[in-house]
């Protein structure tokens, strides 16, 4: 999966927050709960699983056994 795939681009989160400035964008990711982070640059990114609801699978938790010894 190329850096590209895992991150929305600018003018998605653009699309996305229907706005194009910076400090908008941030505010409307926070009110809307969608995860994300800033870069180096104020700027912030999203990953794609954030909005696409696709997450890793994970496998299941195993059943808790005691250790004690019957």
């Amino acid at each position: 999966m190329a850096a590209a795939d895992l991150c929305l681009s600018r003018q998605e989160v653009a699309q996305l927050t229907r706005t194009p400035q910076r400090a908008r964008q941030v505010a409307f990711l926070r009110q809307n709960g969608i995860r994300h982070y800033l870069d180096a640059h104020g700027w912030p990114v999203v990953l794609r699983s954030a909005v696409e609801g696709t997450q890793p699978a994970s496998a299941a938790p195993a059943a808790w056994k005691p250790n004690k010894a019957a």
